[in-house]
């Protein structure tokens, strides 16, 4: 710690991680460093498949190494830490180093935002106006939508964390967690987070509220262009191509409004460690078998790319 006009600040922060027996905790580690295995394996096998496969360069795989990208990322950001914990627990880390996972986390959080919506807008214009698909969703236009979803979700999450980081912190310096959210952080705050949770409030307008309206109402587009297809056949043949993305936005924006929206005082620690798994380690490792497990293109495609590939689809 360190003494500033005769107000201590902490310089580092001890992460509690999940409390139990040895036993439990070995048995977490080799849990999660599975799940760790997996999802990055599953990411990277998507965007190898993509970028190799010719039949899969089209502006609805494109998005998805995109989300597998992001994916990556967050997993990366927080499970290796969280692995070391449950070995080590508790753990001292740099304050620095806490504020720097928390902007990667942020800057996850809210890329997959932006990206999902654009994915959802993708999915419109394929069911809704599908012979000026190839004309509205050019290369160009992709490699637009999604520079300028990194760029605001760089420039918005920036923002919020130099805002954290600018604030006072006098401790305690014991957060009760197993990576550095933005919640158990602003509590060791004794300077007053008002400026943070005003801005965290106006940011939810671009990052939360207006990319779940988008989709909401992009959907409700889908299913009523669907509904009015009059084989039964061919309705199925068109929710399908939406069916993964809607599950993923479900999942993604479905456990973000139990941790964020939902008051939280008076729950455990434990539970909000609970949900906090869900979104940050199970999210990354659901979402490629959600895309991959009942996609011909991309069993084709792993098929054709490996000769492990019929063992795979066997088991699929």
């Amino acid at each position: 710690m360190k003494i500033y006009n005769n107000l201590t600040v902490i310089t580092n922060v001890i992460l509690l991680g999940f409390q139990g027996s040895h036993l439990f905790q070995i048995f977490c580690f080799t849990f999660f460093l599975f799940i760790y295995c997996v999802t990055i394996c599953g990411n990277l096998l998507i965007i190898l498949l993509v970028s190799s496969n010719k039949n899969l360069h089209t502006p609805m795989y494109f998005f998805l190494t995109q989300l597998s990208i992001s994916d990556i990322l967050l997993s990366s950001d927080i499970v290796p830490n969280m692995l070391h914990l449950l070995l080590h627990s508790p753990i001292a880390m740099s304050f620095s180093s806490c504020i720097t996972q928390l902007y990667f986390f942020v800057l996850a959080e809210v890329y997959e935002c932006f990206l999902l919506t654009v994915m959802s807008y993708d999915r419109y214009i394929a069911i809704c106006n599908p012979l000026l698909y190839n004309t509205i969703i050019k290369h160009e236009t992709c490699m637009k939508l999604v520079l300028l979803s990194w760029l605001m979700s760089i420039v918005l999450s920036l923002v919020e964390i130099l805002t954290v980081y600018n604030l006072w912190f006098c401790g305690p310096n014991i957060i009760d967690h197993f990576f550095c959210d933005m919640e158990p952080l602003l509590d060791l705050s004794c300077s007053g987070s008002s400026v943070v949770h005003i801005e965290m409030t106006v940011a939810s307008i671009p990052i939360v509220i207006f990319p779940i309206s988008f989709i909401i109402a992009s959907y409700s587009n889908i299913i009523y262009h669907i509904l009015k297809i009059p084989l039964t056949t061919s309705r199925q043949k068109a929710f399908s191509t939406c069916i993964s993305h809607l599950t993923v936005v479900s999942i993604f924006y479905g456990t973000m409004f139990f941790t964020y929206i939902l008051p939280t005082k008076g729950q455990s620690s434990t539970w909000n460690k609970v949900l906090a798994v869900l979104y940050t380690v199970v999210s990354p490792l659901i979402n490629p078998i959600i895309y991959s497990l009942r996609n011909k293109d991309i069993k084709t495609a792993l098929e054709k790319s490996t000769h492990y590939g019929h063992f795979w689809f066997c088991l699929v």
